[in-house]
């Protein structure tokens, strides 16, 4: 990331990137209304280029890439063969190069993983976040930032969560869903461009908002990420992921053989939930914070989050078995915190699921 974003009045820098500007509730508010952008210096580019690189892609991936169109966006997972998640990443391509957007820690596996598989095949990744960095928004809001476009097509990657794609499945039923109205994009930008944007934010002419807005953002949507909800163990089905990253119909590839059998014949052994959770005493948990039955520990918090409209809210995984009705206790540093279970997979999800459709409760108070 430019180090020009630390000379923003307010901006909070750290090895990860831009934390915040001081109000993190006020920056969710400006970036979800298109007001703001976010610098997404967690994010690394990887630029696929050559002519077999959407077939290639395909085989080894569980997402359908041999006919995507040039700047059409989607996700794809690298699964192991046991169908556990290892990577994941946003995926656009622009008809000469496809260019795949991954979280920061899993860049340089993902990519030793594509190396190792090239072959005789005619492509050649490279990481490209030397020539590139992250801006993300909404499409409204990602106005005032000029794409990268080497191929005469500007780089804008649109989140497809939560529709579900072509060859997806949907295990949360209900409706609607919390990321219904989500609007986000991630543009692909030249680094003088982010040094543009940076100098721009100076100077009071853009208004940035940090990594922890965005990320509260996602949060609230339920979308899964694999930075903070993957572990060693994880399913796509266990975070509803089937949605927009694997098509259960596409041609083989590492892992299919767990997903079809997750997916049409056994239930997944966790399930994703989100929890709202009791703000009275001010406390957050943190990531891997335990999640309780009482004095049982069913399951860890994934991800966290204080939301402008919704107060403090979190992911977690859990057991299946775990009641949908159960009152749950999150461990934190100072004393466990109540929090009521929103079911995001259901328990039947997968071979027996006839789950009925459910009205979303409404939404909190907005967080002063």
């Amino acid at each position: 990331m430019s180090a020009r974003f630390a000379l923003v009045p307010g901006a909070v820098v750290d090895e990860s990137g831009l934390q915040h500007l001081g109000n993190p509730l006020v920056e969710q508010r400006a970036l979800a209304a298109g007001r703001a952008v976010a610098p997404l210096a967690d994010r690394r580019v990887i630029a696929v280029p050559g002519e077999d690189r959407l077939s290639w892609l395909d085989s080894l991936s569980s997402q359908a890439l041999t006919h995507l169109a040039p700047g059409e966006s989607t996700e794809l997972l690298i699964l192991d063969p046991h169908g556990h998640i290892e990577h994941a990443a946003s995926v656009l391509d622009d008809g000469e190069t496809t260019w795949l957007i991954a979280d920061s820690a899993d860049a340089e596996g993902l990519l030793a993983w594509l190396l190792r598989m090239r072959f005789r095949l005619r492509v050649s990744p490279r990481d490209a976040s030397d020539e590139y960095a992250v801006i993300g928004g909404t499409a409204e809001g990602l106005g005032v930032v000029t794409p990268a476009d080497p191929a005469g097509l500007p780089l804008v990657w649109r989140d497809p969560w939560p529709a579900v794609g072509a060859g997806g499945y949907a295990y949360a039923r209900v409706e609607p869903h919390p990321g219904i109205d989500r609007d986000w994009a991630e543009a692909i930008v030249s680094r003088a461009e982010e040094e543009r944007i940076a100098d721009a934010a100076a100077r009071g002419e853009i208004a940035l908002a940090g990594l922890v807005a965005a990320d509260a953002l996602r949060v609230a949507a339920w979308r899964p990420r694999w930075s903070a909800d993957v572990d060693e163990r994880t399913l796509p089905h266990e975070l509803d992921w089937l949605r927009t990253a694997v098509h259960l119909s596409k041609g083989c590839y590492r892992g299919q053989e767990t997903i079809a059998k997750v997916h049409n014949l056994g239930h997944p052994p966790r399930r994703l939930i989100a929890l709202d959770l009791d703000g009275s005493e001010s406390v957050l948990p943190a990531h891997g914070s335990v999640v309780r039955v009482g004095d049982d520990a069913v399951g860890v918090v994934t991800s966290v989050a204080l939301h402008y409209e919704d107060g403090p809210i979190a992911l977690a995984v859990v057991r299946r078995s775990t009641p949908v009705d159960a009152e749950l206790l999150v461990e934190t540093a100072e004393a466990p915190v109540s929090a009521s279970q929103e079911v995001i997979v259901p328990p039947e999800a997968g071979a027996t699921a006839s789950i009925p459709r459910m009205t979303r409760l409404s939404r909190r108070t907005p967080a002063k």
